[in-house]
């Protein structure tokens, strides 16, 4: 199908259902009667409002239904589309830098996350972005990305090494 022939649905009102298939793989079954297998969900701004525009999108890449709110959908349907983002989404918080290697990189950290302990190599230091006035992105030299939610919320010897590199 082109995509002319794929209509957007924008109106998450309007009938249409959410199902895993056998193979484990997401249906989007229109009112139609159209099906579309292997579908995933897009989020538009996955850190700063997770909850707020994704997009449901086909397997050859094409937005199917676009989603204003998570809570717009059924329990249902909310259910899967938050499973399958679990799955395709892996970003640890840092909870607590335990140590770094040196303050020039490349360098090793070992930080606490909330999925456990890991060793982040980072490259640069441009590889920490800020997102907001108390939020930062880290990217380690294998593409994982870490999230720190609040500053504030670090501890004394995590802030400090942290500064060393901002």
């Amino acid at each position: 199908m082109s995509m002319e022939q794929i209509p957007l649905i924008t109106d998450t009102k309007e009938p249409f259902t959410i199902t895993r298939n056998k193979a484990g793989r997401l249906e989007f079954n229109t009112a139609d009667g159209t099906v579309h297998i292997g579908v995933y969900p897009v989020r538009a701004f996955p850190i700063s409002a997770s909850d707020e525009g994704l997009s449901l999108v086909s397997a050859d890449s094409h937005e199917l239904l676009w989603i204003e709110r998570l809570s717009d959908l059924d329990q249902s349907s909310r259910e899967l589309i938050t499973a399958e983002l679990a799955q395709r989404e892996f970003m640890p918080e840092i909870q607590s830098i335990l140590k770094v290697s040196g303050f020039a990189t490349p360098s090793t950290w070992l930080v606490k996350t909330n999925r456990g302990d890991a060793e982040l190599l980072l490259k640069a230091e441009d590889h920490i972005r800020r997102l907001t006035q108390i939020s930062l992105l880290i990217t380690d030299a294998h593409g994982i990305n870490f999230v720190i939610h609040d500053l504030e919320q670090l501890d004394k010897h995590s802030r400090k090494l942290l500064d060393r590199f901002l």
